[in-house]
């Protein structure tokens, strides 16, 4: 099929799903109109758009954690004791390595050995392999909203499974599951495939059902200038719209810096809102989401409770409608449930603190929120004009030509010349601009704000500032000062 911005028809659609349901035995499971009846029976509290629109409305921000082991046993206990004695918000169900390379002879390996051992020897759930079968047996076994959470380029067989198995929520796209994630995977293939997963929301869509869907803020995770990761959750909720998808969720992952961080979500739910009625997506309901932080962790707990209350606080005095919980173990490996618990608790008690507290505008505030959006119009403006109107064919190209340029990305189609680093204050700037179609003006105040930092510390403004700013949190710090 050629990639193109365009709806796919109930033919190309159809057609397709009879490739996509026969990789793998479990997608015989898969029962359209049974999966259609199905959820329509799901009740508000396990509706994952219902509770979203809830506390957007109420102007909450909901926890939600990540968690996923091999068996279905294992991983209803881990759910049910994020749920009970974590008091989680939202469920996730964290899919395996090997599902996510659509490796499901793998899994099936993993799901054997881990019950021989008794314990999970994959880092997550493989809801292919355990079916629709197995992935609703979990959403009965739970009070709350589920949401599966991976990083696959080729989501499509996951996608029709744990829909069918009435979980209203999908993480990902074509961009944010595969240029972080994947080496030799084609962005032109990854985003045909996402449209399906998109396709299919937007058939249920026609169905009178809702499903949302959350393209990936934090990308990598690593210094990723909040501009860069609002084009690419931009574009993602663009293409998803075009494919009938109503309920969006977007996301950004904390950078450190508090005014900026807040900037971030406010220039994201303005701008994606702005550019969906632009282009005539006017029924799309937009949420946010706030990673808390994504790099590198202290391994003291007490620290590392530190960087979740921040990440807390940060999401609530942005007005996110959700924030992703990290845990205290998040340095040392797979977290226990009793740790990702704590870090649920931690979250929520400084959410309850923040609860209807809003970081007011200031001079600092407006000045963060107009640059972010100013970079981020050049980008998408330069993506529309590549792709001649066409946004998912701008997109190839322009990554191609390194208009949008993640940094420290494994995907050989990311062009890898963009370098951030920090400023004086924390925030992340462009180091090294690459190919980024920024005014000069937007150059000029980011090598400004580098070089104020250089002074500071009494050094020339090079790369060695982005080493230092990778490993500081890990070490206690947000900037990575010269020792």
């Amino acid at each position: 099929m050629e990639l193109k911005n365009k709806k796919w028809t109930d033919e190309e659609f159809f057609e397709m799903r009879k490739e996509v349901l026969s990789q793998w035995p479990t997608g015989s499971e898969v029962d359209l109109k049974e999966a259609v009846e199905y959820l329509k029976k799901v009740p508000e509290n396990k509706s994952f758009p219902a509770k979203l629109r809830k506390a957007k409305e109420a102007g909450i921000t909901l926890a939600q954690p990540r968690a996923g082991v091999a068996l279905i046993s294992e991983h209803i206990e881990l759910l049910q004791h994020l749920q009970n004695e974590g008091d989680a918000d939202l469920l996730p169900s964290t899919i395996d390595s090997y599902t996510r390379q659509n490796r499901y002879d793998e899994c099936e390996i993993g799901i054997k050995e881990s019950l021989a051992a008794g314990r999970s020897l994959l880092n997550g759930f493989p809801g292919v392999n355990h079916g629709v079968k197995g992935c609703r047996e979990v959403f009965e076994a739970v009070n709350l909203p589920l949401q599966a959470r991976h990083g696959t380029p080729d989501s499509r067989l996951l996608a029709e499974i744990i829909h069918a198995a009435g979980w209203t929520s999908n993480e990902g796209g074509g961009i944010s599951y595969n240029v972080p994630y994947a080496k030799n995977v084609s962005i032109e293939k990854s985003l045909l495939d996402w449209q399906y997963c998109d396709r299919l929301v937007g058939y249920y869509e026609e169905q009178g059902i809702s499903i949302n869907r959350e393209p990936f803020g934090p990308l990598t995770g690593t210094l990723v200038p909040p501009s860069t990761s609002n084009t690419v959750a931009i574009t993602e909720a663009l293409l998803a719209a075009e494919q009938g998808v109503k309920n969006i969720t977007v996301g950004y992952g904390q950078c450190g810096n508090l005014v900026q961080d807040v900037a971030a979500i406010r220039a994201l739910e303005e701008q994606v809102n702005e550019y969906l009625k632009k282009y005539g997506y006017d029924d799309v309901y937009v949420t946010t989401v706030f990673h808390q932080w994504m790099g590198g962790f202290p391994q003291d707990e007490a620290k590392a409770f530190g960087v979740i209350g921040s990440g807390a606080a940060t999401a609530a005095l942005a007005g996110a409608t959700k924030v992703i919980v990290k845990t205290p173990h998040e340095a040392l490996g797979i977290p226990t449930k009793e740790a990702n618990a704590a870090g649920i608790k931690a979250t929520k008690m400084a959410l309850n603190m923040f609860q209807g507290q809003r970081l007011p505008m200031s001079k600092e505030l407006e000045t963060e929120i107009s640059i972010i959006k100013a970079e981020t119009k050049c980008m998408m403006d330069k993506l529309f004009e590549l792709g001649n109107g066409d946004l998912a064919v701008g997109t190839v190209k322009g990554f191609a030509a390194g208009i949008v340029d993640i940094p420290f990305a494994p995907s050989k189609y990311n062009v890898g010349k963009m370098m951030p680093a920090r400023d004086n204050n924390g925030a992340v700037r462009y180091l090294n601009f690459g190919n980024l179609p920024l005014t000069e003006e937007l150059k000029a105040f980011n090598t400004r704000k580098l070089e104020e930092r250089g002074k500071f510390e009494g050094r020339e403004v090079t790369f060695q500032m982005t080493i230092d700013d990778i490993f500081a949190v890990g070490k206690g710090v947000l900037i990575g000062r010269p020792e």
